[in-house]
């Protein structure tokens, strides 16, 4: 039985989101509206108390922070729609910038004469990076590396989805691509969530790279330890947040010295951060990079390092 239209459920939904702090009220409202109606809804269309039901329901849930993509089951990266469920992270519209630089460096690679570049991205997570160079640039040979195993089942999907064109690795992205002996230091695991343990093991002749990449492009853990973030943000799995450190920059500099191995000569690290950490991350990667530049993100706050080997 038709109660009434969908504009008296949509005005209030707005209001109820916006009094619980959602930054994007109105928006958000349409799309939980879409999700539920198959499209999104003229106002002045009917709406049946179940289908209202159904909607406040979803509204509700969106009130009390529960991120959108979770709600909806999915989220968009770059020219990607991709599966979203809790225990992995979260696509941000700043990572979109870091796929690129990755991808305009596959192109010039190719354009150079090197006809299938090997790109490596490490905690891929989603997939979200790995999968949008191997549709945008299929000459790439692209390896995407993940130590969740729920982010990892849900790469394999999205992966599914697009052709299975990336190669899905689960591992510890500070590992990969290193051939250990077994009387080397053991090291631990830097992605626990934090506070993380200090890697205490010293680089041995024991190791040997087994694995050399013409581009490493990385969203690693970053965030700082006590940083204030929104409710929506701790959804996201603390291993896939957290840096380690009060600065954040355990992880990301581990990661720099790692991909330092495993790239060749001339090669690209392109890895995000936070904005205040541009700074400690260019001198880090100065140690081991001969070009270090840092670039910036759409509100132009220092977002990635760009190095080259």
């Amino acid at each position: 039985m038709v109660t009434t239209s969908w504009q008296v459920p949509l005005s209030q939904a707005i209001q109820q989101l916006c009094d619980a702090g959602v930054p994007s009220p109105k928006y958000d409202a349409r799309s939980l509206a879409e999700h539920c109606f198959g499209r999104v809804p003229v106002a002045s269309e009917p709406i049946s108390a179940q289908m209202q039901a159904s909607f406040e329901a979803l509204v509700r849930r969106r009130a009390e922070r529960e991120p959108l993509q979770h709600i909806l089951g999915t989220m968009w990266f770059r020219y990607l729609e991709l599966e979203s469920r809790p225990g992995v992270f979260i696509t941000r519209p700043e990572t979109e910038l870091v796929a690129q630089a990755a991808i305009d460096e596959a192109n010039r690679l190719i354009k150079d004469g090197i006809e299938n570049p090997r790109i490596l991205d490490l905690c891929t997570g989603s997939g979200a990076i790995a999968i949008s160079i191997a549709t945008e640039v299929p000459q790439c040979q692209v390896t995407a590396v993940e130590l969740s195993e729920v982010a990892f089942e849900s790469a394999q999907r999205n992966n599914a989805a697009y052709g299975n064109r990336v190669e899905l690795v689960q591992a510890d992205a500070l590992q990969f691509g290193i051939e250990v002996k077994p009387s080397a230091v053991a090291t631990v695991d830097t992605r626990a969530a934090s506070p993380v343990e200090k890697n205490t093991s010293s680089p041995s002749s024991e190791e040997c790279v087994n694995e050399y990449f013409d581009v490493v492009v990385s969203n690693p853990p970053y965030v700082p330890r006590y940083h204030d973030l929104a409710p929506e943000v701790l959804s996201d799995p603390h291993m896939a947040l957290f840096g380690g450190g009060d600065d954040g920059l355990e992880f990301p500099t581990a990661l720099i010295a790692h991909a330092a191995k495993i790239l060749k000569p001339g090669a690209l690290l392109v890895m995000e951060h936070a904005d205040e950490q541009g700074k400690a991350l260019r001198e880090t990667a100065g140690q081991y990079f001969s070009q270090v530049r840092t670039g910036t993100d759409y509100s132009g706050a220092d977002r990635w390092l760009w190095a080259r080997k």
